[in-house]
């Protein structure tokens, strides 16, 4: 929500706040009884700190002016034990809360963490993975303290006072009266505050989240950055962003210090007015000294609960905030989001698996159109109406002009993205029914761009292997079959950490690598996009050599921009205007089609508008 939002009614704000809150109840169940009795043993505390103006009431009322010496010792020992239990109980709920809560922050990270792992590409695509990030992390910390001090306060805090009040109306009740006066104003100010401090809570996530996604930007760019020399540029984003947040957090600061100022104001006030009209009760016999101790005594007790009002309110609306945040991308909707296997157990799991067993006819695309979700209802789509087949055992090589839609098509059979129209078969079992886990262990991809994680080469290798990993015997073999002999000449050869995103190691180097996990785990259907672009001729030459004994083994879809690659197929598919112009061998399409000698012969300039996922 921005700046420029118009504040809603105060008390529609108040109910969204408490329904955006009321969607953490299913993280809360399992520790409701916990929170409850920490809620229960803070108001019992509380209460022993109000027991002590009615000790001194005695004292003052009785030993004190009766000058008995051992009633005002028997009275300091009464005060000091209910001090010293009023700090044990409050001890005792923060002991009942610490270790639930911080289960509970645990499990919520770990729901989105896999909700994000399984929600498709698209999403991923649109979502900044700093505004992520902050979700998994910030916000979620501020959950974890509304659950731990807010939740519970606000609950502890209204009893304490309907209780002092009681307290305070039993012995003076013109002196309470007096006290209540600023109650209205008060509960005026503080619907106000929340409205406003809601919409400036929202903003400053939201700041925080960009500001996380332009340093992770920073860092990953770090060497374009220094190459063009844009520095200075990157620094001024970050400055311009973290004044932003700055101003934001300030105006936040402003806001709940009016509201702190006038919420300790207006009580001190009442409290000095109270005193007066005390003294002067006192004074005419009406009030004994000790009732008047014990009022003021009480009053001042209670100086924290409605003080903290602010605090609390401030507090519980960005934990609203932050549960908005973190269920956003919780409640979004996608392919993997209704996995077929969902709520299965192992044995009809099992069934499944055997089901979708291969049946030997290959890949199959029949009339499969795909739009991406954010296009213009007025442009046309990726892909129109996509025919292939590829024969099982057979490699089929996808070549077309630069943004026609190659990266697309080849995304949608491992269901990085859903096909928009048509049916994706593999071996006769439509993609779209068969179970995530299944189509995963069946398909094996490896993109155009790699990607290698913060870990060593073994494990980012066997990593294609799937759930039932991969032998030393079968990382061995894939790393030969890519031709990444260099991995032994490493400081720990297969254990040497290659560094976040493999930057560490060279272009050539990380799709070597990428192409070994791609063929690790043997897969029945392997798909290529382009694996060999930033390879030199004779490294090439190798992995080709090496490649064709895979391919002999599986049905592949092989991107392909060079005759070198295309060598490796037994059939090509010329794909343009969104659908498969001519299917043929090499030699028969260079022949028959004009169009793909010019792409083979490198002579076609027009280059078409960029596929929005070559742009992304």
């Amino acid at each position: 929500m921005s700046a420029t939002t118009p504040d809603p009614a105060p008390a529609a704000r108040s109910r969204s706040s408490i329904r955006s809150l009321l969607r953490l109840w299913p993280y809360v169940r399992p520790i409701r009884a916990r929170l409850g009795a920490s809620a229960v043993v803070g108001v019992v505390a509380s209460s022993m700190g109000l027991l002590i103006p009615l000790v001194l009431k005695w004292l003052v009322d009785g030993p004190v002016t009766d000058r008995d010496p051992s009633g005002v010792w028997l009275g300091g020992g009464l005060v000091l034990l209910l001090g010293l239990l009023e700090a044990g109980l409050f001890g005792l709920r923060r002991w009942l809360v610490a270790r639930p809560l911080a289960g509970v922050e645990a499990s919520m990270r770990s729901d989105l963490y896999q909700r994000l792992q399984r929600l498709p590409v698209s999403f991923h695509d649109r979502w900044a993975s700093g505004q992520l990030l902050s979700r998994a992390t910030m916000d979620l910390q501020i959950l974890r303290m509304f659950l731990a001090f807010p939740l519970v306060f606000l609950f502890v805090n209204a009893t304490t006072m309907l209780i002092g009040f009681g307290i305070l109306l039993a012995q003076s009740p013109l002196l309470t009266l007096v006290l209540l006066g600023p109650a209205v104003p008060l509960v005026v100010l503080s619907m106000r505050f929340e409205t406003r401090y809601a919409l400036a809570a929202r903003r400053a996530q939201d700041q925080a989240g960009d500001l996380a996604t332009l340093v992770e930007e920073s860092v990953l760019g770090v060497r374009i950055i220094k190459a063009f020399g844009r520095h200075r540029t990157q620094s001024q984003a970050f400055h311009q962003q973290a004044r932003d947040l700055r101003g934001t957090e300030l105006h936040k600061a402003r806001l709940l210090s009016d509201l702190w100022a006038i919420i300790m104001t207006l009580p001190e006030l009442a409290i000095g007015v109270a005193l007066v009209v005390g003294v002067l009760q006192v004074s005419d016999g009406k009030l004994s000294t000790g009732t008047l101790v014990a009022f003021l005594t009480t009053a001042l007790a209670l100086r924290w609960p409605v003080e903290s009002i602010g605090f609390l309110l401030a507090m519980s609306n960005e934990a609203a905030t932050a549960a908005d945040r973190y269920f956003e991308p919780m409640a979004m909707q996608g392919a993997e989001a209704s996995d077929p296997a969902d709520g299965k157990d192992a044995d009809d799991l099992a069934a499944d698996l055997a089901a979708h067993a291969p049946g030997g006819d290959g890949l199959r695309m029949a009339g499969v159109g795909f739009r991406y979700p954010d296009a213009p209802a007025d442009s046309a789509p990726v892909l129109a109406g996509v025919d292939l087949h590829i024969r099982s055992g057979e490699t089929m090589a996808l070549v077309g002009a630069t943004g026609c839609g190659k990266t697309t098509l080849t995304a949608l059979v491992p269901r990085l993205h859903e096909p928009t129209s048509g049916r994706i078969t593999l071996d006769g079992a439509d993609t779209a029914a068969m179970p995530v886990a299944r189509l995963r262990e069946l398909v094996a991809v490896a993109f155009e761009e790699p990607t290698l994680f913060s870990a060593t080469v073994r494990e980012n290798v066997a990593m294609g292997a799937g759930p039932s990993g991969a032998d030393e015997a079968a990382v061995l073999r894939a790393l030969e079959i890519a031709q990444c002999g260099f991995v032994h000449a490493l400081p720990q050869g297969l254990d040497t950490q290659v560094g976040e995103q493999g930057l560490s190691l060279s272009g050539g180097q990380r799709q070597r690598l990428a192409l070994a996990r791609a063929v690790v785990g043997r897969p029945q259907f392997l798909i290529l996009d382009d694996p060999l672009s930033a390879l030199d001729v004779h490294t090439e030459a190798l992995v080709e050599a090496a490649l064709r004994d895979v391919l002999r083994e599986t049905t592949a879809l092989v991107v392909a921009h060079r005759p070198s690659t295309v060598a490796l197929a037994d059939r090509v598919a010329l794909l343009a205007q969104g659908r498969v112009a001519a299917v043929g061998t090499h030699q028969e399409l260079l022949r028959d089609n004009a169009e793909y000698r010019r792409l083979m012969s490198g002579l076609d300039t027009a280059v078409e508008p960029l596929e929005r996922s070559d742009a992304r």
